[in-house]
């Protein structure tokens, strides 16, 4: 019986759990009580310059062009094709794999500079265990939103050796480092377990 007299409750038809009196403070801030008025202010209504142009900068957009007689008149566009817009053209957009090619040749570019300007051997996987100390190229990052700190260093191989793969960096043998997220270099330390890198030796470009 005292299940029956329990009043229906859900989520649905939610039961108040108490009812607001009239001398509830809710209701001296109602939108009511901070808006009385519906109608603009003065000085909205009296504004000028609505939907004028202020200012402008250089020519008008979209000439049109004209000409007289000579049918046989065609255009020729000067240098190369790539470098010309024959359509339109969204300023500032870049597609997602166009950015990961551009990144992906800096860093291949850079490994090459590294590589001759150290003489250095060919590089080895940021994933593949290494007992022995080897050289591997790629990109540095921060494992996390924060700021990079010395426990949040990770190396992210580069596309040719490492697959773009991500290994985690240990820096306490270094005497010294500059390093910021974004940066290409070239390491040279063991990776005993694949998953952790204790780095020896840095390359800067």
């Amino acid at each position: 019986q005292g299940s029956q007299k329990r009043s229906n409750s859900t989520p649905e038809n939610p039961r108040p759990k108490r009812t607001l009196s009239s001398r509830s403070p809710y209701a001296l801030f109602s939108p009511n009580s901070f808006s009385p008025s519906v109608t603009p202010s003065q000085k909205y209504t009296a504004r000028g310059s609505r939907g004028e142009v202020v200012v402008s900068f250089g020519s008008v957009q979209g000439p049109s062009w004209s000409g007289r007689g000579g049918r046989g008149c065609t255009l020729k566009l000067y240098g190369p094709p790539e470098e010309n817009l024959t359509k339109s053209y969204k300023f500032m957009f870049q597609k997602a794999l166009d950015v990961r090619e551009v990144l992906s040749w800096r860093i291949e570019e850079l490994g090459d500079a590294l590589k001759s300007h150290h003489h250095l051997e060919d590089f080895a996987s940021v994933l593949l265990p290494a007992q022995e100390p080897v050289t591997v190229l790629g990109r540095i990052g921060c494992d996390s939103n924060g700021k990079l700190n010395a426990q949040s260093v990770l190396l992210e191989g580069d596309r040719e050796h490492s697959s773009g793969g991500q290994v985690p960096l240990d820096l306490s043998e270094l005497r010294e480092y500059s390093l910021f997220p974004g940066q290409i270099v070239a390491l040279e330390g063991t990776n005993s377990t694949g998953r952790r890198m204790v780095v020896s030796k840095l390359y800067e470009v």
